[in-house]
């Protein structure tokens, strides 16, 4: 047999194998044969009398496990094997956490350790209590807002919200320990980010390459409420709604299917790892990429999400609340959603991959490319070359004043004056803000 996630070779025995020991155990266990070399042929030991008495009795003192040690013989050779079953509990070498993945030894450090610690005790980080945070942290509006999806979506009582802060969160299973749980504050905090800075969602537009932002807008705030805010961002500034005629009615669809749009971001949200970066949805012409950091579930690959698959949320208690307002499903169904809401509407179906230490979702825009050159011909036939100069450049850098946009179109004051009260006239632009601060923006 070749090393494999259970089979381990070794020609002699050395005491630091014991943190092969510990990986088996804190792995699904496995095999350690002392005496066979790496190819798997036997070679056999010595002093076999002393390893059968020595082996055992210094997993049990070192890692606090029994290991079975079995003397075979082959080739009148003589060679060990140690039998590791896996471990319901962490087991430690010298302090240290060791692992078995694929035919190697990992040490775990850092958020490695601290997911593998929490997964041994049977909890997501969102289950741990947040140590700085109060009652007082928590905005009452929010916890309104739940109860009002709740009720509405018939997965909670009507008279749940009659008690006090205190009860209906211990209600929602979002105290441990006396104090807020991390999901507590996420989901109704007043300023989640002071306590997690990656919980924001930041969407930015790109043009001709990743270097070419234009402009980015970020969300904050609490993450129940988050998806509705940055759909309305999408929808008033960064995709296009077409407008059809069904019959004598006025029909305006979001180029992308709403709902599955929303149920990708609701992924994003609710699966993503609060201990690193922001959520990041980046705009091109001709598509979306959505990229959250996380890890699949073990076992899983994206093969198994395009597939039926049961629903192994990485934040459960997160998970569970979004269930409770209505947002998501318990049944594992998301991403076959999201790829039938497309294939309804003739358009790709969007990519899914692991990349960057996340799950990103490339996302593409309905023939985007056509609705602009449709635009831009209306347009065109409205507008002289400088008016749509100036109205181009508030689409792509919104917000700027008059001032601003002559010096970096390089024309002067009075003709943008002039261009920009002819785009307000036609009601193509609009002013925003402070006669100081403020600028302008595209209306339609």
């Amino acid at each position: 047999m070749q090393e494999s996630q259970n089979i381990e070779y070794k020609e002699i025995w050395k005491d630091e194998f014991l943190k092969w020991i510990a990986g088996f155990a804190n792995a699904s266990g496995g095999k350690l044969y002392i005496g066979v070399n790496d190819s798997g042929e036997t070679v056999g030991i010595k002093n076999v009398k002393k390893l059968l008495e020595d082996i055992p009795n210094k997993t049990i003192s070192a890692l606090g496990i029994i290991a079975k040690v079995n003397l075979l013989r082959k080739s009148n050779l003589d060679y060990l094997e140690i039998v590791i079953d896996p471990s319901s509990v962490p087991i430690s070498y010298k302090g240290a956490y060791f692992l078995r993945s694929g035919s190697t030894i990992q040490e775990l450090k850092a958020n490695s350790l601290h997911r593998f610690l929490l997964k041994r005790l049977g909890k997501t980080w969102d289950d741990l209590p947040c140590d700085a945070a109060s009652l007082q942290d928590i905005d009452l509006s929010a916890i309104e807002y739940f109860f009002l999806k709740a009720i509405k979506s018939n997965r909670i009582s009507k008279t749940a919200n009659t008690k006090d802060l205190k009860t209906i969160l211990e209600n929602l299973n979002l105290i441990t320990e006396g104090k807020l749980k991390n999901a507590a504050i996420l989901l109704f905090g007043k300023n989640p980010k002071k306590f997690f800075p990656g919980a924001i969602f930041k969407i930015g537009k790109f043009i001709s390459g990743d270097a070419d932002l234009r402009y980015q807008d970020i969300v904050e705030g609490n993450i129940l409420e988050m998806a509705d805010k940055v759909l309305v961002i999408l929808k008033n500034k960064y995709l296009v709604s077409p407008i059809t005629y069904e019959g004598l009615q006025r029909v305006e669809s979001l180029e992308i299917p709403e709902d599955a749009l929303r149920e990708a971001i609701f992924n994003a949200i609710v699966h993503k790892d609060y201990t690193g970066s922001p959520i990041q949805l980046s705009v091109y012409n001709n598509k979306l990429i959505l990229w959250n950091e996380g890890r699949l579930p073990d076992g899983f690959t994206i093969e198994t999400l395009l597939e039926k698959h049961p629903s192994k949320p990485y934040n459960k208690t997160i998970a569970d609340i979004f269930f409770k307002a209505g947002f998501i499903e318990a049944w594992g169904r998301g991403i076959s959603k999201i790829i039938s809401d497309f294939n309804k509407s003739n358009i790709p179906i969007p990519i899914f991959e692991t990349k960057a230490g996340g799950i990103v979702v490339q996302i593409f825009r309905n023939s985007n490319d056509e609705l602009y050159d449709e635009l831009n011909d209306e347009l065109n036939d409205e507008l002289n070359e400088g008016q749509s100069q100036v109205y181009n450049y508030i689409k792509n850098i919104p917000g700027l004043m008059a001032k601003a946009i002559s010096k970096q179109l390089n024309m002067p004051f009075g003709t943008v004056d002039r261009h920009i009260r002819v785009l307000l006239k036609k009601e193509l632009i609009e002013r925003k803000g402070s006669k100081k601060t403020g600028g302008y923006f595209i209306k339609r």
